[in-house]
């Protein structure tokens, strides 16, 4: 059965499996490009990058009301925890845990993080997902250009969603440097157009990955799926 993976703007994604449902830094209650409202999300299991606002989002709540695993680095799953979830797994960078749905490897990368609070939310991470039907997904959270995408890239991904909307995080010219390094299958942007200082043109970007790279680009409205 194909996975699906839909895009719910800013870095949210939705995986649906088959089997199960998973949630990337779900912001979504003051996301303007948000094509859903929290309350009509349905997981099993929400996975955290890091701890700034627009990564964590609504998953107390969401987690809360569907009894979901909320996956993170030991500071981020931990404050949560803070925050009356019950079922957390708080792993850190390099380590690998595994799930109902397969295993998630937190990766490095380059970018700050803390809390909504202001408290101190670990080290950012990528999050290396690689699903029982062997399909590898690698979200990179926030992050600048750095090279050890190459030894990233050796796990054999399928799918990368990396950021293009620069000031915060690397744009569109390292991303697709980095895309030549990670060599996916496919590739999504993320991390752009919700606020004034991200604007990109991600026709461009994916004429950008098209000219200069193997990969594919996969450019979706808010709320657009793809089947993989």
């Amino acid at each position: 059965m194909a996975t699906k993976i839909t895009w719910l703007g800013h870095s949210a994604f939705k995986i649906d499996t088959g089997a199960h449902t998973l949630l990337i830094d779900p912001f979504i209650t003051g996301n303007p490009l948000a094509p859903v409202k929290a309350d009509d999300l349905h997981t099993d299991f929400i996975l955290l990058t890091h701890g700034h606002g627009d990564h964590v989002g609504d998953t107390v709540s969401i987690a809360k009301r569907t009894n979901a695993t909320v996956i993170g680095n030991f500071e981020v799953a931990g404050w949560i925890a803070k925050q009356g979830v019950k079922k957390v797994s708080q792993q850190n960078t390099g380590g690998t845990g595994n799930y109902d749905f397969g295993s998630v490897k937190l990766t490095i990368a380059f970018h700050s993080s803390s809390m909504p609070d202001g408290s101190y939310g670990g080290q950012p991470n990528g999050l290396l997902i690689t699903l029982k039907s062997g399909l590898k997904i690698y979200h990179s959270g926030d992050t600048a250009f750095f090279s050890d995408f190459q030894l990233i890239g050796e796990a054999g991904i399928d799918v990368a969603m990396l950021p293009i909307g620069d000031f915060f995080t690397m744009g569109p010219e390292e991303c697709v440097r980095a895309v030549r390094l990670v060599r996916p299958h496919y590739v999504l942007p993320t991390h752009y157009n919700t606020f004034p200082p991200i604007v990109q043109d991600a026709a461009e970007w994916a004429n950008m990955v098209t000219r200069r790279t193997e990969a594919a680009a996969i450019v979706l409205d808010p709320g657009g799926s793809h089947d993989f």
